[in-house]
């Protein structure tokens, strides 16, 4: 694949979505910055990731200057930005009454912070190179939700009018913005929320099987699958794709759970 040849990427999320994307667009041939803020998933990226081009920073992305130095020396050092892929997360649990202010800032700030945060500061440089395109990864608990995940949620519903915004404003730079929305994907967000619902004696293997024969399609789906996603919205092939949310969820919002 050489989709991607001379294009630079910046990518938030070192594991997960947010790896899958940065390895699918190193090996179409782009120079992919990842940034991360946890050691071990960082150091564990930068093995994935041996022998492509690909450099792993450790950003707090809820940080406006951890945010604003990486996007600085990355455009600095490589003259511009193509491509930005917003995948960092977390995922927590808690409901109106449970959910603290301490929860509720974190949450907000990782999941939907950090994607204004990247888009303000990457965007004079993507704007300069002649346009761009942005993918914020969302998720399906921003058209439905589930008990008990209300700062989550609300961060990725922010997502969708985030996108929606950017897309309008960013037309007339031909920036593109789009967002997807995951259903389960095999992921170690996936495995935590597996944890959480299996326990401590339960198997999480199980509990991912179970959550799989929730979507039509039968399975959970996988990293490669979603980055192929990704790919596509920042390619050429998705020229006239912008200010719109695309869902990979296996059919999972398509059916009544009746």
């Amino acid at each position: 694949m050489s989709d991607f040849d001379g294009k630079i990427a910046l990518v938030t999320g070192t594991s997960g979505i947010g790896l899958g994307a940065a390895i699918r667009f190193a090996r179409g041939g782009a120079r992919v910055f990842c940034a991360g803020i946890d050691p071990a998933l960082n150091e564990q990226a930068e093995t994935d990731c041996a022998g492509l081009d690909v450099t792993v920073s450790r950003v707090d992305v809820s940080s406006e200057d951890d945010v604003a130095r990486w996007v600085g020396e990355v455009t600095s050092a490589q003259n511009g930005v193509d491509i930005l892929v917003n995948a960092a997360a977390v995922q927590t649990y808690g409901d109106t009454a449970s959910t603290d202010i301490g929860h509720w800032n974190r949450v907000i700030g990782v999941n939907l912070t950090s994607c204004y945060l990247t888009s303000h500061f990457a965007y004079p440089h993507m704007k300069r190179r002649g346009g761009g395109s942005i993918v914020h990864v969302s998720s399906v608990q921003g058209h439905q939700n589930q008990n008990g995940v209300l700062a989550y949620a609300t961060t990725k519903g922010g997502i969708h009018a985030l996108t929606r915004a950017q897309a309008v404003d960013a037309a007339r730079d031909n920036i593109r913005v789009n967002s997807i929305s995951p259903g389960s994907i095999r992921t170690p967000l996936l495995e935590f929320a597996a944890r959480q619902v299996a326990g401590e004696d339960g198997s999480i293997e199980d509990t991912i099987k179970s959550f799989g024969a929730a979507h039509p399609i039968g399975r959970v789906g996988t990293i490669e699958e979603t980055s192929a996603l990704i790919a596509f919205l920042c390619s050429d092939a998705a020229a006239f794709c912008t200010g719109a949310d695309y869902k990979i969820d296996g059919g999972l919002t398509a059916g009544l759970g009746v």
